[in-house]
């Protein structure tokens, strides 16, 4: 008993005080003469009963009924645990931090990809942002507001921007959308000049509505996807042959491939991204620079300048040969209406001509058609933000003696133009020359695609739109700000519809054996 009660004592110091007290009162009563046994007490006792007895079978009552008690804390104490354990969970689902995917992670610029957020509260606001350093160091955004699902979630692909750069279900919105952040230099225009590295997109979402001040806020979670213009075993080779300066670009594989010259406008300088994307669909697409490169004058620059690209593009060892094409843009579309026209050389399976005109001359020299246009430069209108107009000038050169005669044309053509061109009359052009084409018995050769409100810079899908950018004249090398035009959301769609149909149409033409 002893044992016991030490033990007891040890486990349970409160519940058995209660007890040694009530042992010492009774213990000092039996010593008492006038003690006797209770008749009745609390619990059944055999007869007869003695002190002693009466005391072990009190000892063994209390305590069976203080450890039930005991048993019956420790329960509650557990369920009460388990509880706790239940709300922690609950309150950490709650504030699990919302997570961002952008799938896929590495793609080409004219691949769309998809954009989710999940792990929000229902029903809360929230800013999808993009943002991009180009190879010009400047930092380019886009942003869209969403509210978040009754499950946590927005997904660009199915979810409705509220407002922002764009508005509506765009899954590629934050691509087409982008413009210089605030404080940047005026006039820019985004172009990728080192094609061998990514188009680092970061797509990040932020609490609530914003349209400023994302460099203050921290983001709620931010993913970086790649957007490349080169697809992985992608070759290029640089061509300086027979004064030729360009870049081509052969796809993966032993080839040989269908080919296409690649001529940009009067910007100037060897743009290659276009050709890379090319070469990345199938094609061996060559990048010529015409205007000005090393060792070689505007006076130089003729006619026999681009048959000299063609020949050297025909000629390649990986090209198909006879299995040729002529992509131009702006001033790239003028001198292929004039090529495929005049050259008894360029010879292609077809061609095409983005925003062109056949107004424009290339009978001799680019140095000629450059001083025939400043001759007429008082044509140049300026709006009232000082963006110069330049359509005007090119309408007013000489017509009948000046227009490319695109009867001779003996290949299929497609005009692909924005009825917004701000730059030249692509789509007076594309009419007058349905005209003649009809009259010279070769309107079956022609495609015209005009897209609504869409301006003059027709690029590859979710390029942003630039309505003006700066530019330097190429006759005076003065530096204005040329009014492109176009509307940002029907120019994305321009720009996406277009580049398909442009693929199609040159596997079309040029995928026959």
């Amino acid at each position: 008993m002893l044992q016991l009660c030490c033990r007891l004592t040890s486990m349970f110091p409160v519940l058995t005080s209660g007890y040694f007290y009530f042992c010492f009162v009774f213990c000092t009563l039996i010593k008492s003469p006038s003690y006797s046994v209770p008749e009745s007490l609390p619990f059944s006792l055999p007869a007869p009963a003695q002190p002693y007895t009466i005391m072990y079978y009190f000892t063994a009552a209390f305590f069976n009924s203080k450890l039930r008690c005991v048993a019956h804390l420790t329960i509650l104490k557990q369920i009460n645990h388990v509880n706790n354990l239940i709300s922690l969970r609950s309150v950490s689902q709650k504030w699990t931090c919302p997570l961002i995917s952008v799938q896929p992670i590495r793609g080409l610029v004219d691949e769309k990809f998809q954009i989710a957020v999940t792990n929000l509260p229902p029903n809360q606001k929230v800013t999808l942002h993009s943002l991009h350093q180009s190879d010009d160091t400047d930092f380019w955004e886009a942003f869209g507001h969403y509210v978040s699902d009754e499950h946590g979630s927005v997904t660009g692909f199915k979810d409705e921007s509220l407002g922002g750069t764009y508005d509506g279900t765009e899954p590629v919105g934050l691509l087409w959308s982008m413009r210089p952040i605030p404080g940047s230099r005026h006039g820019l225009r985004l172009r990728k000049r080192d094609i061998f590295r990514p188009m680092e997109v970061r797509i990040s979402v932020y609490n609530g509505h914003l349209s400023q001040g994302f460099s203050h806020q921290a983001p709620l979670a931010t993913s970086v996807t790649e957007r490349w213009y080169v697809a992985p075993g992608v070759k290029r080779v640089n061509i300086r042959e027979k004064e030729i300066r360009g870049t081509l670009f052969l796809p993966p594989g032993s080839g040989p491939y269908p080919g296409v010259l690649d001529l940009w406008g009067g910007g100037g300088g060897l743009v290659e991204y276009r050709s890379a994307l090319l070469a990345s669909h199938g094609f061996a697409s060559m990048a010529l620079e015409y205007l000005a490169p090393e060792d070689l004058s505007l006076e130089d620059t003729d006619a026999s300048y681009f048959e000299k690209a063609y020949q050297i593009l025909n000629n390649h060892p990986m090209v198909k040969k006879d299995h040729l094409a002529v992509l131009g843009l702006s001033l790239g579309s003028a001198i292929t209406l004039n090529m495929v026209s005049y050259s008894k050389v360029i010879k292609p399976q077809c061609c095409v001509c983005i925003s062109g005109s056949h107004l424009m001359p290339v009978e001799k020299s680019l140095s000629e058609l450059f001083e025939l246009m400043k001759n007429h430069e008082d044509k140049l209108c300026v709006n009232e933000d000082n963006q110069v107009i330049y359509r005007n000038l090119i309408l007013s050169l000489p017509c009948q003696s000046g227009k490319v005669d695109v009867g001779r044309i003996k290949c299929p053509l497609l005009l692909v133009n924005g009825d917004d061109d701000q730059n030249f009359p692509a789509v007076e052009s594309a009419e007058d020359m349905a005209m003649m084409m009809d009259k010279a018995g070769n309107r079956h050769l022609l495609e015209i695609l005009t897209y609504p409100d869409t301006g003059h810079l027709i690029e590859p899908p979710y390029s942003p739109h630039f309505r003006a950018t700066k530019y330097k004249l190429q006759w005076t090398k003065e530096r204005i700000v040329m009014l492109w035009g176009g509307q940002t959301k029907p120019h994305a769609y321009a720009q996406e519809d277009a580049w398909k149909k442009i693929l199609a149409f040159l596997w079309q033409h040029l995928s026959a054996p």
